[in-house]
């Protein structure tokens, strides 16, 4: 899977994991190994065939959504990482509280 996936594939494969519209890359991995250990057809508890694809489905699923990942750029500058923070905020008003600052 070498291109950039299209944003149809990405859906089919996040929603075949069980994940929101956003998630983190630990619940993409977390649903993967749950979802593995479920339809592996070494360990699958129903019929073998369709564990058998099921597991194809989930591995392409993963696949396409790291494919994704992969090629998302991410800001190291100062004021994306602040942002990116959601307790940023709290911080810098109970500091401005605190000592009596005015807000930046």
């Amino acid at each position: 899977m070498g291109e950039k996936p299209k944003f149809e594939e990405i859906e089919e494969a996040r929603k075949l994991l069980g994940l929101g519209e956003e998630a983190t890359l630990e619940e993409i991995k977390g649903s993967y190994r749950r979802l593995s250990r479920k339809y592996h057809p070494d360990l699958c508890q129903e019929e073998k065939k369709r564990c058998e694809e099921m597991m194809r489905r989930v591995n392409r699923a993963y696949e396409t959504l790291m494919a994704y990942i992969r090629n998302y750029h991410f800001s190291f500058r100062e004021e994306d990482v602040r942002r990116s923070d959601p307790e940023e905020p709290l911080r810098r008003f109970y500091r401005d509280w605190m000592w009596g600052k005015e807000a930046k």
